[in-house]
């Protein structure tokens, strides 16, 4: 049986979403990338024209033995503001909106479940504009997205994005990190 499963996440910059989860355990890939755009090729410099309509999201390989979606849904709802229509804090576009790209009916109906159990608590105090799509084609990022943070530092924007999602990451989701 095959444990590991991939779901599609967009929730602002995907520097910042690969950061989190390059931290959970049972998360075996994570790559950043694009998808949802109506052109047939994407780029980062085409993505941020805004004319594409693609996502900046990561691709998440997970073994389902060790965390389940709900959870990595969770942490995802934690790290990002599922209130804010194409933007998170000062990025702001299209590219940045927060989505699940699912690829089969059981995470579609797990995404709307935790979306809704989220609207519900009202912790966010605003409704949640959060969209759950399928999954479509995924363009891989060019390479220098690739492990952006841990090679960046202390560029500005990993120290006053990127840091306090970690830290937000280590608060509320500490027994899930490597």
């Amino acid at each position: 049986m095959e444990l590991s499963e991939r779901i599609v996440l967009g929730g602002g910059c995907f520097w910042c979403l690969e950061a989190v989860f390059t931290r959970v355990v049972g998360i075996e890939a994570i790559l950043p990338g694009y998808m949802g755009g109506s052109s047939s090729d994407a780029n980062y410099t085409s993505v941020c024209s805004g004319t594409t309509r693609h996502v900046e999201v990561v691709e998440i390989v997970f073994n389902r033995d060790i965390i389940d979606l709900k959870r990595i849904l969770q942490i995802f709802f934690t790290i990002h503001d599922p209130t804010s229509m194409d933007r998170q804090g000062a990025d702001v576009g299209y590219q940045y909106k927060s989505i699940i790209f699912t690829n089969n009916d059981e995470q579609s109906s797990i995404s709307n479940e935790c979306i809704t159990e989220l609207s519900a608590s009202a912790v966010w105090g605003g409704p949640i504009v959060t969209e759950v799509r399928s999954a479509e084609i995924f363009y891989v990022a060019e390479n220098y997205h690739h492990q952006y943070y841990e090679s960046n530092r202390l560029q500005p924007y990993c120290s006053y994005v990127i840091d306090p999602k970690l830290n937000a990451l280590r608060k509320s989701w500490a027994k899930y990190l490597n």
